[in-house]
């Protein structure tokens, strides 16, 4: 199949990516779900949560690959109109959901209302707290969003390192970055107390964030991965069944030491081989349900998805309390219309008319100061960096 050309100054849209997001955001929906509605396959369900390293990696990979010549001050603001917005809704609507003056004590995911640590949240600084009162505090959903802000805030300095780097180099930090994950790991498990001690999520994920970088990095400059899509995709679902499977079963206990312990690293191994092959495929034309454009604008609602998945659960939660049983299927279906129908909501009402408009006026802020330096005969603008 022929290759899509590749512009350096602006790379094509890798559409599958999008729809990709998508199915990363209904997995960490079921994973909250099952506080609502357990179901016997609690465990695969659980592996969900590992949709948030998908996003951090899929984040790194696609502000790199599509990364324009503007300056960093753009890039921030642009960041920002893409993210605060919906996150200040969501918030405001998860608030009467998390807090009561006088919680009950049944109600565990109920917190007294505390104004200093909601300022947290609102200020995208409360992941920077292990304390689960503080790093779920406000909308729980959005202690990610620390995460982004931080990675955010470095990008364009990573980015000008990574430019140093060829191709092949590129490659090799990818996959210094994922042994070192499991080198990390290991180290744990022979010695605890030999590493420092928990640290801050936004940098103990900050790893999944550069490894998407490098490989957006290596394929901006050439490399394709010989990962046929399908068979990756194939493989990863058979790594996510018998991860599911060891953690419940015996029989499989002849694998479970190399399996168990470093799921997280094996994960990351799969978003990252999920991620370049499905965008490889898009490079060279192939064909992809993943560009179904059902997917993909789910895929573009995934973000406000993501924002108002767990407040619409918790709040059914407390209404109905846990289903238990054979009714508990039922509520899958429901509640994940319900999340849709809010999060187009979110998405069509707030997140894109907001960033639309805030991105406006950014760029004719931008306008009126490069105007202002032509009259005055400054020197141009040398701040514009590939970010």
């Amino acid at each position: 199949m022929p290759s899509v050309p590749l512009d350096p100054a602006r790379p094509p849209r890798l559409d599958s990516l999008t729809g990709l997001r998508w199915w990363a955001a209904f997995g960490v929906f079921l994973h909250h779900m099952t506080n609502l509605a357990p179901l016997p396959v609690h465990a695969a369900l659980s592996l969900g949560n590992y949709g948030v390293m998908f996003f951090f990696v899929l984040s790194g990979f696609v502000l790199t690959w599509s990364a324009q010549a503007i300056s960093t001050s753009t890039f921030y603001w642009r960041r920002f109109a893409r993210i605060y917005p919906a996150h200040l809704v969501a918030l405001a609507v998860a608030i009467p959901v998390f807090y009561s003056l006088t919680p009950a004590a049944e109600d565990w995911w109920v917190k007294p209302l505390d104004l200093g640590v909601l300022l947290l949240s609102v200020l995208l600084v409360q992941g920077w707290w292990r304390e689960p009162t503080i790093l779920f505090s406000g909308n729980p959903a959005a202690w990610t969003l620390t995460c982004e802000a931080f990675f955010y805030a470095l990008h364009p300095y990573l980015s000008r390192v990574l430019r140093l780097l060829s191709t092949r180099r590129a490659v090799g930090a990818a996959v210094a970055l994922i042994g070192l994950s499991f080198a990390w790991r290991f180290v744990e498990l022979i010695g605890p107390g030999l590493l420092p001690g928990a640290l801050p999520w936004p940098i103990a994920r900050l790893g999944e964030f550069l490894l998407g970088m490098c490989l957006a990095h290596a394929m901006r400059t050439g490399w394709r991965p010989r990962l046929p899509a399908g068979a990756t995709m194939i493989a990863s679902l058979l790594l996510l069944a018998v991860i599911a499977v060891t953690v419940s079963t015996p029989w499989l206990a002849p694998v479970e030491p190399v399996i168990r312990p470093f799921i997280n690293e094996w994960m990351l191994v799969t978003c990252a081989a999920l991620i370049t092959a499905v965008a490889a495929r898009d490079l060279h034309g192939g064909r992809s349900l993943l560009r179904h454009p059902v997917l993909v604008r789910l895929g573009e609602a995934s973000y406000a998805f993501y924002l108002v998945h767990a407040t619409i659960i918790y709040a059914v939660l407390s209404v109905v309390g846990r289903q238990l049983g054979p009714i508990a299927l039922v509520w899958y279906p429901l509640m994940l219309a319900a999340c849709i129908v809010a999060a187009f909501a979110l998405h069509l009402l707030v997140e894109k008319p907001m960033e639309r408009r805030l991105r406006r006026w950014g760029d004719a802020r931008d306008e009126r100061r490069r105007t202002a330096r032509r009259s005055t005969g400054e020197e141009p603008d040398r701040s514009r960096e590939l970010v």
